[in-house]
């Protein structure tokens, strides 16, 4: 059975223009999770928190997933795409050799909960050619593993249902795991993935190991994954392909090298990520 191997608390701090964010992945504790880069939780009921948003930045090198619970995000890119995350919804975009955008919100009040997570790409695969896939709440994937549990599936597979992201080279499963009640839970993992738990609301147990609200589990990689609670709550499943390559670093960028860091900076400069209108 996958065991707990590691609880990485998420750190408060603030990132874009002022945003507050709960980052776990990414924080001073935790650099990264092959081939995990960062995850970011966005709460709050006062806008001061969040209005600021993240304007127009870059991106080189890796994958950014961005999933509302609640609240809407304005989404626009370089590449002429634009629209609404809305509550429920996902998007994912593949930077690839660069992209400039922007996530601002579209509200002034209320409660904004999402998450931001950032997945590496293979050296092979840095330099292709921006993309994106976008799905709103009605066409991600809901199962029920229990009378108190269900699943919304966004990317992967699990039993003979699969999430509407496909055909990304990590093989990853991102799951919604939303419990009502006192259950118990099984769910399958490739051994062959990197997995963790992320707990956004409640507690649950996994193998006799409690995982409280706002904290990352860092997971085994043996056997399934049995989940135990009590009460309500929810908790995001990441699991993917470790790339096991070098991991260069700055910023908006990630490379495999210094060498192609500065490359990014100067593609940056010359205009090569094309122009945020």
């Amino acid at each position: 059975m996958v065991s707990v191997i590691n609880i990485v608390p998420a750190q408060r701090t603030r990132d874009g223009d002022g945003v507050l964010i709960h980052r776990s992945i990414g924080s001073g504790t935790l650099e990264q999770h092959d081939p995990f880069l960062l995850l970011d939780e966005i709460r709050s009921d006062d806008s001061a928190d969040y209005i600021g948003g993240f304007p127009p930045h870059p991106h080189r090198g890796f994958e950014t997933v961005t999933y509302m619970l609640t609240g809407r995000m304005r989404h626009r890119d370089s590449q002429g795409n634009h629209g609404v995350i809305e509550s429920g919804a996902v998007q994912w975009m593949t930077a690839g050799r660069g992209i400039l955008h922007s996530e601002m919100p579209e509200q002034t009040e209320g409660r904004l909960w999402g998450f931001q997570l950032w997945i590496n790409l293979q050296a092979k695969e840095k330099l292709c050619a921006p993309q994106y896939q976008e799905f709103n709440a009605t066409e991600i994937t809901e199962l029920p593993l229990s009378e108190h549990c269900q699943v919304r599936l966004i990317a992967g597979q699990i039993d003979d249902q699969q999430g509407p992201v496909t055909g990304i080279a990590t093989r990853p499963l991102l799951a919604d795991v939303r419990w009502s009640g006192a259950t118990q839970v099984h769910l399958p993992l490739d051994l062959q993935q990197t997995s963790a738990l992320y707990v956004y609301q409640g507690s649950v147990s996994v193998q006799g190991t409690q995982v409280p609200s706002q904290h990352l589990a860092l997971l085994s990689d043996v056997g399934d994954l049995t989940l135990s609670t009590e009460s309500s709550g929810g908790a995001l499943l990441l699991s993917a392909r470790p790339i096991n390559e070098p991991v260069a670093r700055y910023g908006p960028f990630v490379m495999n090298s210094q060498q192609e860091l500065r490359q990014a900076l100067e593609d940056l400069n010359n205009g090569k990520f094309g122009q945020l209108s």
